[in-house]
């Protein structure tokens, strides 16, 4: 029995019976015949299919949001521009799906010669809580495009999201059994990985559950894409409009109560102007409301999970035994609800969880450097490499810096990372390996076959 609990109140919202291996068995086998009369659908119907999820997703977008607050805790604001986003992606993918596949012809020897891009079959999707319908469908919108079909195992706690998004799907026009959702635990996740039918997985989630669900699946020899964790940097020049930088720092850090893996979690601040823009920061994190996710005045709701909120509890109070100030918050101030306060740590230093783990929470680490050089290098000491911010007024030399010697996958100058389905999107290191959005996320899962006529 699967549980789905509200974060806000502790209350379960409703249990699921767990499929049986067999069960699951049967699902896989469905999909399969279903995939196999796909492949051959028309780009025509395809997606007529995706804009019709388009439709139906900016009409229940209140609806959807309300779903994501009750069961992982989104400010329904937020859960509403996620839903947006989706639509968004999905009338991208319409439009341009069939050029992103169209045959690629190359001069050779040959009489004929060019790359063709087919389906690999069916993608087996492992996703995390925290942005239900966009991590899921950046990924099953163009994959579907592409004639795959999908098996999502979702978070124990989004269930409800998981099963919404199968039935939207069907609604849509999409062929029965093409995309299914099963409910199991995550414990019994490798016969699954290892099934004859998966052709690859694709895992957003912790490094530590990506590196398990990559060493399953490479048994069998079956590619995997990894959207992993992140620490992202955000530098601040001496020569930074501080104001901006301190208003977009914090939407980046408090966005889905902290809850992203590209939400700013370290910001590496030059000595010159450090005190000034701590200042600052902190008057802008001090203007968030925490609360009921329910409340459309909130903008900071609870922790998907109590564990979730313990574990990060242990990270600040870790590092501010080991030297690190409180400048904010910090202490868990209710029983009720997995809430924790918005919080800045300042003096975080080499050692600290608050340097070396990702916060993935409310909670800001500030660091002190003596220049640009030491900022680019506290930048890239870390295992992660998803996403990284610099501020600067000298733009040319901020994006140089961007360019060539940030390590992660995506750079932005003078604003918040985020991602943008004409781009892609991904890491290095410890935060992954893959793309998913843009040309290249339709193009992970496709045979990219070469064909020599003479």
């Amino acid at each position: 029995m699967l549980r789905s609990i509200n974060p806000a109140t502790g209350i379960v919202i409703k249990e699921y019976d767990e499929y049986s291996y067999d069960e699951v068995n049967d699902l896989i086998k469905k999909v399969n015949v279903a995939q196999a009369r796909w492949k051959e659908t028309s780009f025509q119907k395809k997606t007529l299919f995706l804009n019709n999820l388009a439709k139906m997703l900016e009409q229940n977008k209140k609806r959807l949001s309300e779903l994501m607050a009750l069961e992982m805790g989104k400010p329904l604001a937020q859960g509403e521009s996620e839903i947006e986003k989706c639509v968004w992606l999905c009338s991208f993918y319409a439009d341009k799906a069939e050029s992103f596949l169209r045959d690629e012809h190359i001069k050779t020897n040959a009489y004929k010669s060019y790359v063709t891009f087919q389906p690999l079959g069916i993608i087996l999707s492992i996703m995390p809580w925290n942005f239900p319908f966009w991590q899921v469908l950046r990924f099953a919108a163009p994959a579907l495009l592409a004639g795959n079909g999908v098996v999502l195992k979702h978070s124990e706690n989004t269930t409800g999201c998981a099963l919404e998004i199968e039935n939207m799907i069907s609604k849509s026009g999409f062929p029965s059994n093409l995309f299914r959702s099963i409910i199991v635990d995550k414990s019994k996740m490798k016969p699954i990985i290892q099934h004859s039918s998966i052709a690859a997985i694709t895992f957003t989630g912790s490094t530590r559950a990506g590196s398990i669900v990559a060493a399953q699946a490479v048994e069998k020899i079956k590619k995997t894409v990894l959207e992993l964790g992140g620490s992202d940097p955000y530098i601040v020049l001496e020569d930074a409009d501080l104001e901006y930088c301190a208003e977009i720092s914090a939407k980046s850090r408090l966005l889905n109560s902290g809850q992203t893996c590209i939400a700013a979690k370290r910001f590496i601040v030059v000595e010159s102007i450090y005190d000034e823009f701590v200042h600052i920061f902190k008057s802008k994190l001090q203007k968030y409301k925490v609360g009921n996710p329910c409340d459309n005045s909130v903008d900071v709701g609870p922790l998907a999970r109590f564990d979730l909120r313990d574990e990060l509890h242990r990270q600040v109070t870790e590092s501010v035994k080991a030297g690190a100030v409180i400048e904010l918050g910090c202490k868990i101030t209710t029983e009720t609800g997995a809430f924790y306060p918005i919080s800045l740590l300042t003096h975080v230093k080499v050692g600290m969880p608050a340097y070396e783990e990702e916060l993935f929470g409310p909670v800001a680490a500030i660091i002190k450097v003596a220049n640009e050089e030491e900022a680019i290098f506290t930048a890239n000491d870390t295992s992660y490499g998803l996403g990284a911010a610099i501020f600067s007024k000298d733009v040319s030399r901020a994006e140089t810096i961007a360019a060539t010697q940030l390590q992660a996958g995506c750079c932005f100058v003078n604003t918040m990372v985020n991602s943008d389905p004409r781009l892609p999107f991904g890491g290095i290191k410890n935060s992954g390996y893959g793309r998913e959005l843009g040309v290249y996320g339709i193009q992970e899962f496709v045979n990219v076959k070469t064909v020599w006529v003479d």
